[in-house]
């Protein structure tokens, strides 16, 4: 299927590995043009080499420090320079941070919300006026399923994930003046990074997709496993679509069936 990106203009935060490395990789694949950013330039240039079968003028990286608005309105300058546009924006930088409201300190918990939302915030004022621009504007928020399950495990990242949600109903419904459509992906456990580190520091004699299979069961993951980054990425980049042209302020769950909400 024609998902009608060809030259299209997306900006990818977070694009260094997992879920925002894949995304580009699709939108790749599909013929858009992509510019990514993350923290570590050194890190996301390498994370791109895998790209040597795209066309050089079709990638434009940059390191942002995404809760830094003069950062983001850096990165969006050189994003117009390389390609002239932004037609959609997938804000994806992000982490989780494992501790109990007893474990966590106040300062971690103004690190995670200054990251979930002023994060997706900042880009998206940097970006807005080229995306008002776009024939088929569109931002993505790649979220999580804790927005709306909270876990004792995962505290902060709970309450900031929540905060998100809200936000970006809030931004969906200004941003429809403008033509611009937001939504958001909601994701559940996936295989990336962060998880191997976890498994790597876990002391199990269990290999890896055992330790993940129990810990998916403890979850309640009706699917059994963890999601894999580009099975997020293809909602991602479904939204980005203009064949999506009538969805906004919607959530998606790709979590393997553990949400528990209806």
């Amino acid at each position: 299927m024609d998902l009608q990106l060809k030259d299209r203009a997306v900006v990818i935060t977070g694009a260094s590995s997992g879920v925002g490395l894949a995304t580009a990789r699709y939108l790749l694949r599909e013929g858009a043009r992509v510019a990514a950013c993350a923290r570590d330039a050194d890190r996301l240039a390498a994370a791109f080499d895998e790209f040597a079968w795209a066309d050089k003028r079709s990638i434009y990286l940059a390191s942002c420090d995404v809760t830094d608005q003069q950062a983001t309105d850096r990165f969006i300058a050189g994003t117009l320079n390389s390609f002239g546009a932004v037609d959609g924006l997938v804000c994806n930088a992000g982490r989780s941070l494992m501790a109990t409201l007893q474990e966590t300190t106040d300062q971690q918990f103004m690190d995670e919300f200054n990251l979930k939302i002023f994060g997706v915030l900042n880009m998206v004022r940097s970006a807005r006026s080229a995306l008002a621009a776009s024939a088929h504007g569109s931002v993505v928020n790649v979220n999580a399923i804790l927005s709306r399950q909270p876990e004792l495990r995962l505290a902060a990242t709970s309450a900031a994930r929540a905060g998100l949600l809200n936000l970006t109903h809030s931004i969906a419904e200004e941003l429809a003046v403008d033509g611009t459509r937001v939504n958001s992906v909601l994701l559940g456990l996936v295989d990336t990074g962060q998880w191997r580190r976890r498994f790597e520091n876990a002391a199990t004699e269990l290999d890896y997709e055992a330790w993940s299979a129990e810990i998916a069961r403890d979850r309640g993951i009706k699917l059994g496993r963890f999601g894999t980054a580009e099975e997020v990425a293809f909602h991602i980049v479904s939204l980005l679509s203009p064949l999506s042209g009538y969805t906004t302020g919607a959530s998606i769950d790709v979590g393997g069936g553990v949400g528990r909400y209806v």
